[in-house]
Parts: structure tokens; sequence; C-alpha cells
């Protein structure tokens, strides 16, 4: 193996926050240096499959391909789903960062995973990394990984109270010395919203829209409160009719998308919920001066804050970059010897 111990000098040694949504690769000395979704296109061409695309050019065939082309999420909640595609997602990730070289890579990688991810789970994301050509595969916690990012007091016997709104899991999590003291992973995301609003527009306008077409209503116009005069802005979209199967457009206000996205929105509250009622005492006396920090990219979603402040009375914080905070926890993490004890195998 000493031939691969000298090529591994030649690595870089990455984090990457493998997320339903986006995958995040923080490289060692070099931080952030790349944030694409998490998609892969798959050609089918006389029987064999191959990688059309992946990320950025992936998303953008999503719900318009011909029929020997797949546009494919390999990440369903959080978790591998195709471990196969999982894998070429990875691998292409890997060379990207590593640029046109001559000789293999061996990489470090410490990858993140939900808390409530099972064993076997874990193993499919261990072995897509370890197929995709790393030395070493470590594993850390999500809501861990997001309270280094954000500059948490993690390391202290102080309690803190985490909230990582992803693509497909919402983790809420308290913690205090290096460990997780109270985590559940509930399984509501910026996936489920996208649902909530197409539903809403099918139900109520007969309007059938795309996954891109709800994601793009939510980051523009979604809250998740309602506006004080019931309406809010006013967003023009654009769908096939139900009624005469014919292209149309419609015009959608805040006050009809704070309804469509309050049962997504709800569910991530009880899951804060249950989690602070399961607190102990001194770490629920710590998190009311400390408050709960947000992160992820559903902490983008307006108003959200304001909704968990009014049901919990507690202070709630937005962290500064909730799109790559757990990206930067996991990057610390494989850099900063104090948070090495964070890292698990399995």
């Amino acid at each position: 193996m000493w031939f691969k111990n000298l090529f591994k000098l030649m690595s870089h040694d990455m984090a990457i926050d493998l997320g339903t949504a986006n995958t995040v690769v923080y490289v060692r000395g070099r931080g952030v240096v790349l944030n694409e979704p998490s998609v892969v296109a798959i050609e089918t061409e006389n029987g064999i499959q191959r990688v059309r695309a992946v990320g950025d050019d992936a998303k953008l065939m999503m719900g318009k391909t011909p029929d020997a082309i797949q546009a494919i999420r390999p990440l369903r909640d959080g978790v591998i789903a195709d471990i196969d595609v999982a894998e070429q997602m990875i691998k292409h990730f890997i060379q990207k960062v590593h640029g046109p070289r001559r000789f293999p890579r061996w990489p470090e990688i410490v990858i993140c995973v939900p808390s409530g991810s099972t064993k076997v789970e874990r193993r499919a994301i261990r072995d897509a990394a370890s197929n995709a050509g790393a030395s070493q595969v470590w594993l850390i916690e999500e809501p861990m990984a997001a309270a280094i990012g954000a500059d948490m007091p993690v390391t202290e016997a102080i309690g803190s109270m985490v909230v990582d709104i992803g693509g497909g899991t919402t983790e809420v999590a308290v913690l205090s010395l290096r460990g997780l003291a109270y985590t559940t992973s509930v399984r509501t995301g910026g996936d489920k919203m996208d649902e909530a609003i197409s539903s809403y527009v099918r139900r109520n306008h007969n309007l059938l829209i795309g996954e891109a077409t709800a994601e793009r209503i939510k980051k523009e116009v979604g809250v998740a409160l309602m506006p004080a005069d019931g309406k809010g802005q006013t967003i023009h979209i654009k769908g096939r009719d139900l009624v005469n199967g014919v292209p149309k457009e419609i015009a959608i206000n805040q006050g009809q998308l704070a309804e469509a996205l309050s049962e997504p929105v709800g569910t991530i509250v009880e899951g804060v919920r249950i989690a602070l009622e399961n607190t102990a005492p001194e770490l629920a006396a710590d998190i009311v001066d400390q408050g709960i920090v947000l992160t992820g990219g559903g902490a983008l979603l307006e108003g959200i804050d304001e909704v968990l402040r009014r049901e919990t009375g507690l202070p709630v914080t937005i962290a500064e970059d909730p799109l790559t905070c757990v990206a930067l926890g996991t990057g610390r993490a494989l850099e900063e010897e104090i948070f090495r004890g964070v890292l698990t195998t399995g």
C-alpha cells in the first residue's frame, strides 16, 4: 500500500455535505470549492447506461428529458436511494475538485449523515465514497457538523440547540461536550415544501406544475408566516391546465403560499417542540440563554425564524451562511484536531 500513501500526498482531503438537494465540497486548506445540485442525468443507449451530466448541467434537464435520458436524484430524505448513481456522482465531484491528473487519487473524505440514518444507510454512504476512490471515509452527524459550522460552543459544557432544515430532512439536536445530548430527525424539509406548493396549486387552481417551478416559487416568494394584509407579494406561474390540457398562467400570492406551506412548517415546529420536551433541565436552562440556531437551505424561508420564536418563546437566529454551514462544519472537523472526536467510521 506504500504507493497509495505516496499518491495520497498529492491528493486533496475533502469534506462532503452529501445533501438531498445540493452537494457541497470542502477541500482541506481551500474551503468550499464546489456547490452543485445532487442530480445525475443518465443516458441509455443500446441498453448501456452512461452518465450524461452531473450537478448544474443535470438539474437543467429535470422534467425536460427525452425517453433515452433520465435525470435522477440519487438521495432521498437525506440518504442514498440509488447507490450506483450516487457513486458516479461522488466520483464526478472528486474528479472535478482534483482536476485532470494522470495518477490515481486517494483522498481522505469526511461525509455528513442524518442523525436518524440506520447502519445500513450509513454503510451505503461509506461504500459509495470508498468505491469512488477514498482512502479513508469518516462520518459525522449532520446536526453536529451544522453546529460546528455555525460557531456554536459544541466542545464546552454548554447546551446548544441547532435546527438544520435540509432538502430531505430536518435535524433537530441539543449538543454539549462534543456529543448529541438529544437528537431527532424529521423527514420533512425543502422537498416536502415543494410538494406542498405543487399540491396546493393543483388542488385550488387545477394547474399542474413541475418540481423546478415549485422550488423557484418557494425561493422567490415563499413565506412561513401569513402576511399582515393576508396577501403580500404576487407571482405569476405557468403550468398545464388539468381541465383543458393546455398551458396556462395564473397568479398566486404569499398568503396562499403561507397556507400551502403551513403543514410542512408545522411538522418542523413539532419536531423542535418534541426535542425541547426531551431536553434535560440543565441543558434547557442553557438553551433559554443561547437560543436556537437555524441552518440549512430551509432556514432561508422567509418568516420561519419568527414562527419558531412565537411557538417556543425562545430567541431564534439564522446562521451566517446557512447553505454551506454543514459543509464548513464538516471541513473544520477534518482540519481541526479539537473536533476529531466527533468523527466515526460507521
